[in-house]
């Protein structure tokens, strides 16, 4: 759940029970009658309470992860087309619920809308970054980061966004500046040498992308990709023996078992 979803989702219903020594039943108040008869203000009410009650269970959809019906609810609150911020904010739940749906395109299209509505929207941003990358659109995702940069300067996940947009383009300048300079603000933050390391490596600089490797090893020693790639770096340079660890300690740290069973045919192989 969104923070922003949360807030436009937080008016609950209050339930009181009836009477001391009562049934254990409680029962919903009255809801004030309005004090109009005007047809179009008695429209406008039930449209506002629509989209109230929408986004509610919209949200206890995510939150159950059904994500069918989270997107049946904001698909309804994006046709009613509510003011700022919750048309942003529906298209980016809406677009989070297509994404575990499948449908990409049309999380990006809705991505674009939250952002075209609140160029500010960083959470939208930066998962549009996300959602470029996973697709392989790494001109889309460039240009997204960049856009995340411009609404986010200072924040770190900007910066390591577009460090790894750049680093899948081939621009390793951008993507090593991106990458030092989250290190330079945070040098305990294991990816980030992780990652320099895959530029270094990307740019043949072996001894720089060990190094990198074993600082990000140092702070993290269950890093199983970080170990894994180590073990590369260390067989190119013919350090079978230390490969060979490498390899053998990824295997037991993987969570993932096409990397864990690609880090023991490569130690079986030394």
């Amino acid at each position: 759940m969104t923070i922003r979803a949360a807030v436009a989702a937080a008016s609950l219903l209050a339930f009181a029970a009836v009477g001391a020594g009562a049934s254990a039943q409680t029962y919903s108040r009255p809801t004030a009658a309005p004090r109009t008869t005007d047809a179009k203000a008695l429209a406008a009410q039930a449209h506002e309470r629509e989209i109230h009650e929408r986004f509610n269970r919209g949200v206890a959809a995510e939150e159950r992860a059904d994500w069918s019906a989270a997107a049946t609810e904001f698909r309804r609150v994006v046709a009613l087309d509510p003011a700022e911020p919750r048309g942003s904010t529906a298209r980016y739940d809406l677009a989070l619920a297509e994404i575990h749906l499948g449908h990409d395109n049309a999380a990006a299209g809705l991505l674009d809308e939250a952002l075209h509505r609140d160029p500010g929207f960083a959470a939208a941003a930066a998962n549009l970054v996300a959602l470029h990358l996973q697709r392989g659109n790494v001109a889309a995702a460039r240009a997204a980061a960049d856009r995340f940069i411009a609404v986010a300067p200072d924040s770190a996940l900007a910066r390591y966004d577009r460090g790894l947009a750049a680093l899948r383009a081939g621009d390793l300048t951008t993507a090593r500046a991106d990458f030092r300079a989250l290190i330079g603000k945070d040098a305990t933050y294991a990816v980030a040498h992780y990652d320099l390391a895959l530029v270094e490596l990307r740019a043949g600089r072996d001894d720089a992308a060990r190094a990198e490797l074993e600082q990000a090893l140092t702070l993290s020693p269950g890093y199983a990709r970080a170990r894994f790639a180590l073990g590369t770096v260390l067989m190119r340079g013919g350090r079978r023996a230390d490969a060979r660890l490498a390899f053998d300690r990824c295997a037991r740290d993987a969570a993932d078992p096409a990397l864990r069973a690609l880090a023991i045919d490569l130690r079986d192989k030394l």
